[in-house]
C-alpha cells in the first residue's frame, strides 16, 4: 500500500470554506479512482495560517497515476484552489505503508 501526502496552505479566514470544498470536491474525486483504499483530510491552525494535508492510501503507483497523472510525484491542483490556497507546492510525498 502507499501512502500519498499533500500540503497546502490557506489564511484561517478561509479554513471552514476550504474544508468544506475539500469535502465536496478532492474526497469524492479521489474515492472514484480505482485503487484508491481511502482518503483524509487533516487539518491543523496555526495562528492566521492553517494547514491541510491530504493524506490518501493507494493501491499501487499505476491506481496513483490514474489519479494524479503520468509524475505521481507533481501535486493535483483544482481551479477552485486559487481561491484559498496561499500557495502552490509543486510535489507530494509518497510513503510505502507495512505492518
Amino acid at each position: 500500500m502507499i501512502a500519498r501526502l499533500w500540503h497546502g496552505m490557506t489564511p484561517t479566514a478561509k479554513a471552514d470554506a476550504y474544508l468544506a470544498f475539500l469535502q465536496e470536491r478532492a474526497l469524492p474525486d479521489y474515492r472514484s479512482i480505482p485503487g484508491n483504499i481511502s482518503a483524509y483530510i487533516l487539518r491543523r491552525q496555526d495562528g492566521e495560517v492553517t494547514h491541510f494535508t491530504t493524506l490518501t492510501y493507494w493501491s499501487s503507483v499505476q491506481a496513483i497515476a490514474a489519479f494524479a497523472g503520468a509524475d505521481i510525484a507533481l501535486a493535483k491542483y483544482y481551479p477552485e484552489d486559487t481561491d484559498f490556497l496561499i500557495e502552490f507546492e509543486p510535489t507530494v510525498q509518497h510513503c510505502e505503508l507495512y505492518s
